[in-house]
């Protein structure tokens, strides 16, 4: 049977559920039975693993004994609540074989709820545990320490083990409440909160969230970018790659048991209305013709479910104003559901005014990508997002206002369509191959750019980090190939080189395809890319011409850090017309950056507040007294403050800039009142905020800037640099 492919966002990070421990498997409560209808999807799901994944013939039966421990440590990641006899026993009790059988067989995941049921029973213990100890005098004199990660620790051997654990892990959250200047009993009384809401939240954990977590731990047994989507979170990837969605344009939270409007989203039917604000609480909702139905106490994702549906047809929702919460001040608000752009994700641009050496000032424009979005199977194009066409709309409007150099800063892109890479590479090249994707066969496919326009021909850097993944190493490889960007940044980029398709399950299970019901889909890995040189990207990402001192490269975010990872290899290299940048003209830019991170205050500032977050990370045990943690404290807000000080210092002497927009700009997204965090989040005090489009004293930014008016300076026409490639190439065929 045939089904239509859609390649995957580039880097996924799964949500565990919370961590925290003890009771035996024989007499947790029963759990639930695999539905049909589920049943048809695991065997589906398997079965395409088996046969379509590209490392099928890495995973047999016996590495189903993996399954167990990775669900586990997706249930308890940091290693708290289950004791080291419940893995043994799930462990001796659902043996590899069986396992798979059942699974692959039968299509039965009983082992996802019974391994669910010891977790939740341990929680509800060790939940009413916390609620007694906190009770008592806490000692916060000691000379203990407490170990901050624990995602590769055993689980606690005993239960006195585990109450040990416990007594310095209430130390350690107590202590940071007591640093944000509460008072011991409220202090007290945040962290039993605290763990009673996690204790209640688990009652909202469906079966549908257990199977999807289970499924995906074995998925994962294959590569770490393979997974099981249920019917929501295959909705919820939909949007993600559209960058649309059909509803009302309010984001949602739930405060207390309530549903409470957070944000409105400009350009929706909410922002359009006028009636909902941020801090309203939604009591009930219902369809056209349908009774309401109260939604207090209610999961946040049947709420969104019941208030997202078709285009052009309405809902109701009973609000309680924030301005007068009582039933008295209640209203109806009655919504059409229409698209909602979500724009905040889509590519913006800026110039920005750039002195070169000369002390004259240079247009530079700067298009960040967030994502490599774009329509779905539709066949209604037009009216989806595109990052091509949006990135060669920009392009035309910063031409319209003689930009001299571009940078295109992918650093926060995980990668998105392959298709949207491809087309979006042709932008600046003639043409030629941008990508060769190799099956688990061997075979080997070209996708070139067949499009000899070009949208851009002058000088250009392209900004990555070791979050620029997949889509986005294409991108910044290709172009580096043919010599046609100087490629700025982090040590490396993220390292995924596997392409990923998408399948729903109706569309390969007969029984399901005439259903009403939504079903789940798998995201497998069926293919590695590879660059036009025939060099993998996986693993070792691509290299920048010009490397940036970085905090990325002390954090474990690359695809090295992921378990199952496939590995780097390279195949023949395509015929393509160009060359990576000759020495002549990587050198003089090279020295030149090199030059101004040794004497420029911005980096002196960059790499003592790397040093500083490198001290925090290698801390891997933390004092459990408070006379330390309050001297800790202070030390590190005298440090902050004058970091702070010297930041404000160096915004003086910002570029200035000028934003170019898609379309003309929306009002300011209109947020809810933000509520005190329980946790102390001082350490992030240094790193950027990512809700602000163009950050004071963005340094990587800035010098990518600076590398363009340095290449102007050895090409002041700047017309040459599409050519580059070409005459590069010519010149190394010559001998020259």
């Amino acid at each position: 049977m045939h089904h239509p492919i859609r390649f995957a966002r580039g880097l996924f990070l799964m949500t565990a559920l919370a961590a925290f421990v003890p009771q035996s498997p024989a007499q947790s409560e029963r759990a639930p039975n695999t539905s049909p209808t589920l049943g048809l999807e695991i065997r589906a799901l398997i079965h395409l693993l088996e046969e379509v994944h590209y490392n099928r013939d890495a995973v047999r039966p016996a590495s189903y004994a993996d399954v167990i421990p990775d669900y586990m440590s997706d249930l308890d990641g940091q290693r708290l609540f289950f004791l080291g006899s419940d893995k043994r026993d799930f462990v001796t009790r659902y043996k590899p074989d069986a396992l798979y059988w059942n699974i692959a067989s039968l299509g039965k995941i009983e082992p996802a709820y019974d391994v669910f049921a010891v977790y939740k029973q341990r929680v509800t213990d060790r939940v009413a545990w916390i609620s007694d100890a906190l009770k008592k005098d806490i000692n916060l004199a000691t000379k203990d320490t407490y170990i901050l990660d624990r995602t590769k620790a055993e689980w606690p051997a005993t239960a006195a083990e585990a109450d040990d654990l416990w007594a310095k892990r209430l130390r350690f959250e107590v202590i940071k409440e007591l640093l944000n200047k509460k008072p011991l009993e409220e202090a007290k009384t945040n962290v039993r909160k605290r763990y009673e809401r996690m204790l209640k939240n688990m009652a909202d954990i469906e079966s549908s969230d257990l199977s999807e977590m289970f499924l995906t731990s074995i998925a994962h047994l294959y590569d770490p970018h393979s997974n099981y989507f249920s019917a929501n979170t295959y909705e919820d990837f939909g949007i993600q790659m559209r960058l649309q969605l059909v509803g009302i344009g309010a984001l949602l939270g739930i405060e207390e048991d309530q549903c409470v409007i957070k944000e409105i989203i400009p350009g929706g039917p909410a922002d359009l209305d006028k009636k909902l604000k941020p801090n309203d609480k939604i009591v009930a909702v219902a369809q056209d013709g349908s009774e309401s139905v109260e939604v207090i106490g209610m999961k946040l994702r049947k709420i969104v479910d019941m208030i997202r549906g078709a285009k052009g047809t309405r809902v109701h929702l009973l609000v309680e104003p924030a301005e007068g919460a009582s039933s008295v001040t209640r209203k109806e608000i009655v919504l059409t559901r229409d698209v909602v752009n979500l724009d905040s994700a889509r590519a913006h641009a800026a110039i920005f005014e750039v002195p070169d050496t000369d002390g004259k000032t240079v247009p530079i424009g700067v298009i960040t990508l967030p994502a490599f979005y774009g329509p779905d199977m539709s066949g209604n194009d037009k009216a989806q997002n595109s990052a091509t066409k949006d990135i060669a709309e920009l392009i035309k409007r910063l031409q319209a206002a003689n930009i001299k150099g571009l940078v295109l800063d992918l650093r926060r892109n995980g990668g998105g369509l392959l298709s949207e890479a491809i087309s979006l590479t042709g932008l600046f090249i003639k043409q030629g191959p941008v990508v060769q994707v190799r099956s688990y066969y061997g075979d080997i496919k070209v996708d070139d750019d067949d499009d000899p326009a070009v949208a851009y021909d002058g000088p250009l850097a392209v900004l990555v980090s070791r979050f620029s993944a997949s889509a986005s190493e294409i991108v910044a490889g290709a172009l580096q190939n043919y010599g046609r960007a100087v490629i700025v940044g982090d040590s490396s980029t993220h390292g995924k080189g596997s392409v990923q398709t998408v399948v729903e399950m109706k569309n390969v299970i007969p029984q399901l395809a005439r259903s009403p019901e939504k079903s789940g889909a798998t995201k497998l890995t069926v293919q590695k890319f590879y660059l036009p040189s025939g060099s993998s990207t996986q693993l070792k990402g691509v290299v920048p011409d010009i490397v940036l001192p970085s905090v990325d490269d002390y954090l474990p975010i690359g695809e090295t850090d992921l378990p199952h990872a496939l590995a780097w290899d390279e195949i023949p290299s395509s015929t393509f017309d160009g060359k990576p940048l000759p020495a002549s003209v990587l050198l003089p830019l090279r020295t030149a950056s090199q030059g101004r991170q040794a004497k420029l205050p911005e980096f002196d500032y960059l790499k003592r507040a790397i040093t500083w977050f490198k001290e925090r990370q290698d801390q891997k045990a933390i004092s459990l007294n408070l006379k330390e943690r309050t001297q800790q404290k202070e030390e590190d807000a005298a440090f902050k403050k004058k970091m702070d000080s010297e930041r404000k210092h160096l915004a003086e002497a910002d570029y200035k800039f000028t934003e170019v927009m898609l379309a003309p700009p929306p009002p300011p997204r209109i947020k809810a009142d933000k509520k005190d965090d329980d946790g102390d989040n001082g350490d992030d005090a240094l790193l950027p905020d990512e809700n602000e489009r163009y950050i004071p004293v963005d340094i990587p930014l800035r010098e990518s800037l600076r590398v363009l008016t340095d290449e102007l300076h050895l090409n002041p026409s700047g017309k040459e640099s599409i050519d580059r490639a070409a005459r590069t190439a010519q010149a190394a065929s010559a001998g020259r």
